[in-house]
């Protein structure tokens, strides 16, 4: 089952990414099912497959299952372009092919799927840290470091919400490292962070930029480190 999987996801990747020059993408934008490369995108889908699969008769139907789905697919993905968010639009078109792949792989593997397994206590715990490493820290973080007003953080000069995106990566990155029991690559995080804030800092040469930044840092690692380590209690 699993060599199947591997096999359509690849085809899939090469003939979604690979071969699919940019070229082709905004023609099909702008002529939609008139487009040829439309056409040309889904017959390499179609070869990919077929390669991989080494012309196997026996996934004649998977196969046609495939294609089929993939130029209807990419037909109404093209269609709501100028309707649907471009982030939201291609996660849901990657869904929904991927989701084509799984049904292909039913039709040839005897396997069950077990959803019990959700309710299970890593699943539940892992569920839970998540959460609290992203949503619920986040709106802690905005709480505590609310008491401070610093006027040289100008958010004219940077990224709408990017604090708030980047201490969620980095508190998933630590708790990550934490499950694999990597503690030496979190100080490399905390050096690398370092790095690159230190051209603001030494800018700035206000210690109370200083101050707050390094707050926030150890703030946003110590909570992360502490729900890695509650996480692997509870599992344990």
């Amino acid at each position: 089952m699993m060599l199947l999987v591997l096999k359509l996801v690849l085809a899939h990747a090469i003939g979604d990414f690979v071969l699919q020059p940019d070229q082709w993408v905004k023609d099909k934008q702008l002529k939609k099912h008139k487009s040829k490369y439309l056409y040309f995108h889904v017959l390499i889908h179609a070869i990919a497959v077929l390669v991989l699969l080494q012309f196997n008769t026996k996934y004649w139907l998977g196969i046609s299952v495939i294609v089929v789905s993939h130029y209807i697919i990419d037909l109404i993905k093209l269609n709501l372009t100028q309707k649907v968010n471009p982030r939201w639009l291609f996660i849901l078109d990657q869904i929904a092919h991927l989701t084509v792949i799984a049904v292909v792989v039913m039709l040839y593997s005897s396997y069950t799927i077990d959803f019990s397994i959700l309710l299970s206590k890593i699943v539940l715990a892992l569920a839970l840290s998540l959460i609290a490493i992203t949503s619920i820290t986040a709106i802690i973080m905005r709480l505590i470091m609310s008491q401070w007003v610093i006027q040289e953080d100008n958010e004219d000069h940077s990224l709408e919400k990017a604090g708030k995106y980047i201490g969620i990566l980095e508190r998933l990155f630590v708790f990550g490292f934490i499950i694999l029991d990597q503690w030496s690559a979190i100080g490399l995080l905390i050096t690398a962070k370092s790095v690159f804030r230190f051209g603001d800092l030494s800018k700035s040469k206000n210690r109370k930029l200083t101050e707050y930044v390094l707050i926030g840092t150890l703030l946003s690692f110590g909570i992360a480190i502490i729900v890695g380590l509650l996480f692997k209690y509870v599992i344990s």
